[in-house]
């Protein structure tokens, strides 16, 4: 159903001037465009704002020549002019998986702060509605299981991954200071672990990690002795909370996620399974400040949002590796800073 909005009216799918207009930041990442798919077919007209440090126009170039897209090379730490509308704003800019904030710790901080102030004032100047993608690291190591939305966190702010926890905890609180101070309409999403189509197979993350050395039957790498847990949620159900939470009247934040709770090591055991892999387990050091334990307490976007995960993990898993699969032979280019490191190894 083509959503109608308060401003103006929707006459139909085709009047491109009266259609909602939404801005995705970071849009061409692994989330983003699957909200901007999914924007597009709510009769949204989206506009993708990304630098492409980490993201990759091969995950929205099946939206070249979409009337109702459009895609904006940008650093969203400097001003952000659009002219005309602007409905929504999804705020997502950000290096988000370890690999990529430990190597850009400068780049993640600016984003989580200027960047995220830039798309307040857009919104503010806009009297546009904006949600915020923040992330369940903001409760760092937790002491509380699972984490609901009021426990403040055990974080270390001077650790590695301090850089991408404190970013998105800053970003939270001047997201609420625009909403008491400057009246803004905002929204707090707190992401969990979620896996699917699009993501990077050397980003470093736990699901695009195992599935690849799956495939190739390569060593399947376990840090620790593998009982630390988390839960996976597959990114068609994230993106479908995050829509309703952007309609909602709540200001958050709420947590989106899977709460079906599982050991890294049956994590990749399963994918082993479901990938017929001859992969052999070896273990390493766990990582500085690694969560132990990670489960969202998805009680409150059940109440006020009436959502929950649809899509269980075997079936998640198996359309994540008929993606993998299908992407073997034509792999994806690297993030841009990865690219500006290569050059420089091969011209030091």
């Amino acid at each position: 159903m083509k959503e109608r909005h308060s401003k103006r009216s929707v006459h139909g799918p085709h009047d491109r001037e009266t259609r909602p207009v939404s801005v995705v930041t970071g849009g061409a990442g692994f989330l983003g465009p699957h909200l901007c798919d999914f924007l597009l077919e709510q009769g949204h007209r989206v506009v993708c704002l990304d630098n492409l440090i980490t993201g990759n126009v091969q995950n929205i170039e099946h939206l070249a020549g979409n009337d109702a897209f459009r895609f904006i090379k940008h650093d969203v730490t400097e001003y952000i002019y659009l002219p005309g509308a602007v409905d929504y704003i999804f705020h997502f800019a950000s290096p988000a998986s370890p690999i990529d904030y430990l190597e850009l710790p400068i780049q993640t901080l600016k984003v989580g702060a200027l960047g995220t102030h830039k798309a307040l004032g857009l919104a503010r100047a806009k009297r546009a509605a904006f949600l915020l993608a923040s992330t369940s690291e903001v409760y760092g190591d937790p002491l509380v299981h699972p984490q609901n939305e009021s426990y403040w966190g055990n974080v270390n702010p001077i650790g590695p991954r301090g850089v991408y926890d404190e970013a998105k905890r800053y970003a939270e609180a001047i997201t609420m200071a625009y909403h008491r101070f400057h009246g803004v309409n905002t929204k707090i999403v707190r992401i969990f672990n979620t896996y699917g189509p699009r993501m990077r197979p050397n980003d470093g993350r736990v699901v695009p990690t195992f599935i690849v050395q799956c495939l190739r039957n390569k060593p399947i790498t376990l840090f620790g002795d593998g009982g630390q847990t988390r839960s996976f949620c597959y990114v068609a159900d994230l993106i479908r909370g995050i829509y309703l939470m952007s309609r909602s009247k709540q200001d958050g934040p709420v947590n989106l996620g899977n709460p079906d709770e599982m050991s890294i090591a049956e994590f990749a055991m399963k994918i082993r399974e479901l990938t017929g892999s001859r992969s052999e387990i070896v273990y390493k050091p766990l990582p500085v400040d690694d969560p132990k334990v990670r489960r969202p307490d998805i009680t409150k976007a059940k109440d006020v949002l009436g959502w929950k995960p649809e899509i269980g993990l075997e079936e998640g898993l198996a359309r994540t590796i008929e993606y993998f699969r299908s992407q073997q032979g034509d792999p994806a280019p690297a993030p841009a800073h990865k690219r500006r490191s290569n050059q420089r190894d091969a011209s030091a």
